[in-house]
């Protein structure tokens, strides 16, 4: 299972980490060990992208809220 596969689930799973991940995306993925391939795919709120990224397939994926205020991603 990927790093990023294993990020989603948590902020599936876990208030607290989908709040800090609202607070600071880019600290929270930092943190949790994302790499910043995997931090800008992340950010860049294409499904597909981040679907393959994590190995899995596009349908798996719920539908994505990400909200990007950092003008680096």
């Amino acid at each position: 299972m990927s790093l990023l596969l294993d990020y989603l689930n948590h902020l599936d799973s876990d208030a607290t980490a989908v709040a800090a991940h609202n607070a600071d995306p880019a600290a929270a993925m930092t943190q949790f060990g994302l790499n910043a391939i995997e931090q800008q795919t992340f950010m860049s709120g294409d499904k597909t992208s981040i679907a393959n990224l994590a190995g899995i397939d596009a349908s798996e994926l719920p539908k994505l809220n990400v909200v990007n205020n950092d003008v680096t991603y």
